[in-house]
């Protein structure tokens, strides 16, 4: 048995473990993909990198801010633009009036969530289908791959609420609070369709522009000139987000080459870049739960169980990536409350990361 188990390896995630790790809990991560980081996802394709989750990092608090500062000093970040563009229609291209620094990786964006992983207990490619409660007074998961079955005195659930729901409804009123679960389903998201694409290294002319967002477009969003992020780019490749209204639209579209084909050439057509419409190739992916629309309003929600059970996640305040960081130290305080309250502060995160961080470079 472990003390701890965390569904989910995003952000909130490895923070909340790390966090319960270093405090001296035995801490289990899993995680449904093959990778680390959730919605801070690079692709690996056609002999590059893309980014086609979160593009960048615009930290506003002082604790993110030192941890992107450290993260820089590991040359895990650099600053990638100051300036994100603005298009709307019947209106000529802006530059912004407010300019602050855009971090990404160019490594590619997930690569924060590989700092976060050292020591930790990770299990990839299992996905929990099923939580019940033992005889014993602790929390059974069971695993889909493997049938296998995991026990945990306390679970942490750093997963989109939608998915969270599907996971807990199945325990039912005799363990969870209606209110619990109520409050679980009032969470909303924005979806996503992300396309990337590639071009010949003669197409031209390349954008001025970085990164640039659509103001009140139907179908368009966002528009990165991905390859800037890569040294050593050998040739331009985009990726362009779609619009909330446009993602909902065709989600369940089940080829999304056509749905990507269709975002560049509205993008093309917008900008004047008649070669971003025929691409040399392109991926499309779709996120289910891009955005928090309707977030919880606190750092986390329990399920005030006698077992502890926290949610946590992106959700809980809605201020992505930041707020994913924010919201996992938050939930680490709280099932440390429920379990044996050992002595630790979220204000001692960063030493914690940075010990971790030193122990993986030995």
């Amino acid at each position: 048995m472990t003390d701890i188990a965390v569904i989910g390896a995003g952000i909130a995630g490895l923070v909340c473990a790390q966090q319960l790790s270093q405090a001296g809990y035995s801490v289990v991560v899993v995680e449904k993909s093959r990778g680390l980081g959730g919605r801070l996802a690079t692709r690996r394709l056609h002999g590059t990198l893309a980014d086609h989750g979160a593009c960048y990092l615009k930290p506003k608090g002082e604790l993110f801010r030192r941890f992107v500062e450290i993260l820089r000093d590991r040359h895990i970040l650099e600053v990638w633009t100051e300036e994100v563009y603005e298009l709307a229609a019947g209106v000529p291209l802006s530059e912004p009036n407010n300019r602050s620094p855009r971090y990404i990786a160019p490594g590619g964006m997930s690569a924060i969530a590989k700092s976060l992983a050292p020591g930790l207990e990770i299990l990839l490619n299992q996905r929990v289908i099923a939580i019940t409660s033992t005889p014993e007074n602790s929390w059974r998961l069971t695993l889909e791959s493997s049938n296998e079955e995991l026990t945990a005195k306390a679970i942490v659930i750093a997963i989109p609420a939608p998915q969270a729901v599907m996971l807990l409804e199945p325990l039912g009123a005799s363990v969870l609070d209606a209110a619990f679960l109520d409050n679980l389903r009032s969470v909303e998201f924005y979806p996503s369709i992300s396309a990337i694409a590639g071009y010949l290294s003669t197409s031209q002319p390349l954008p001025e522009w970085k990164a640039l967002n659509f103001v009140d477009d139907a179908d368009l969003a966002w528009i990165g000139l991905d390859s800037s992020k890569r040294p050593n780019s050998q040739q331009p490749h985009f990726v362009v987000q779609s619009s909330a209204n446009f993602a909902q639209r065709y989600l369940e579209s089940q080829d999304l080459q056509p749905v990507g084909q269709y975002m560049l050439q509205q993008a093309a057509k917008s900008l004047s870049l008649p070669w971003l419409n025929t691409p040399e190739w392109m991926q499309v992916h779709r996120w289910r739960y891009a955005f928090p629309s309707r977030p919880w309003d606190n750092a986390f929600l329990s399920a005030g169980t006698a077992l502890p059970l926290v949610c946590c996640g992106d959700w809980c305040g809605g201020n992505l990536v930041e707020g994913a960081m924010l919201s996992g130290l938050a939930a680490a305080d709280e099932i440390n409350n429920q379990l044996r309250d050992l002595p630790f502060d979220n204000v001692n995160f960063l030493n914690i990361f940075t010990r971790s961080f030193n122990l993986s470079l030995d």
